[in-house]
Parts: C-alpha cells; sequence; structure tokens
C-alpha cells in the first residue's frame, strides 16, 4: 500500500506553523488537535523544519523552563526526512523505526501533501493485511 493511499482515507491535511511561531502556541495546537507533530514552513511555505512533542520537552530541559518565549526555530528538527506519495507503507515503518521518530511529511517535489505518523502506519499495515488474508481465503475456498 502507498502513502497515496493512506492520506486519500485519512485526509491530508498538514498543520503548519511558521519558524517564529511560538512554542507555547505550538504547544496549545499539539494539545488541543491531539496531534504529536507540527510542520514548520519558511516565509515560502516549504518544509523547514518539524516540532514534535519530543522536541518541545528537549526545549524545556534545554532552555531551563523559558521555552515558552522560544521560536520554532529553536527547537525544531531541521534535517527532516520525508517521503512521497509513492513510498510504500513499509518502507514509511521502515523510514521512522531506522530515525526513532514517530511524524514523517509527505512531500510531492516541494509541496507538503500530508503528513503519516507511525499509527497511521500501523493501522494501514494491519488492513492490507487482512485484505490479503480475506483474498486468500476466497482462493483457497474457490480451489
Amino acid at each position: 500500500m502507498l502513502l497515496s493511499t493512506v492520506l486519500k482515507a485519512k485526509g491530508n491535511d498538514v498543520i503548519a506553523v511558521a519558524e517564529d511561531a511560538k512554542v507555547m502556541d505550538i504547544a496549545r495546537i499539539i494539545a488541543t488537535r491531539r496531534i504529536g507533530a507540527v510542520v514548520v514552513t519558511d516565509g515560502e511555505g516549504k518544509l523547514a523544519g518539524i516540532v514534535s512533542e519530543r522536541d518541545v520537552v528537549k526545549g524545556l530541559v534545554a532552555g531551563s523552563g523559558k521555552v515558552t518565549d522560544m521560536m520554532a526555530r529553536a527547537i525544531m528538527s531541521r534535517n527532516v526526512i520525508t517521503a512521497t506519495p509513492q513510498t510504500t507503507v513499509e518502507e514509511a515503518m521502515a523510514i521512522m523505526d531506522r530515525g526513532y521518530f514517530r511524524h514523517l511529511p509527505v512531500l510531492d517535489g516541494e509541496a507538503i501533501v500530508g503528513i503519516v505518523s507511525v499509527r497511521d502506519t500501523v493501522r494501514a499495515h494491519i488492513e492490507s493485511q487482512g485484505q490479503e488474508v480475506e483474498s486468500l481465503k476466497s482462493y483457497i475456498f474457490r480451489a
């Protein structure tokens, strides 16, 4: 299954903030939207970084409690690993596992077309396996 299929089912809404967004505002977005990360875009709307719950916590520790006055650019992960709509679910799971992160922006060229989480990929993987089992059962009972 491709990430394009996952995004069609899930939706391709991406919560993005500017590099100068206050960390407190980002934390509020993450908490109220019940999401684990937001993408950070530059002035042209291109991916500049990502801020996850983990980045906020790291910023809190590093900033001695002053993280709420910091901006996204101070705590964001900059070298963001991305996927494309043609990336398979299995590839995406492996990418996130190797990198020890839970959110993977999906780009089509330079355009951000979605973001998938470990939860999204696990759900898609389980669904795909269920379809495969049903296909095999159908095949066996026809034989």
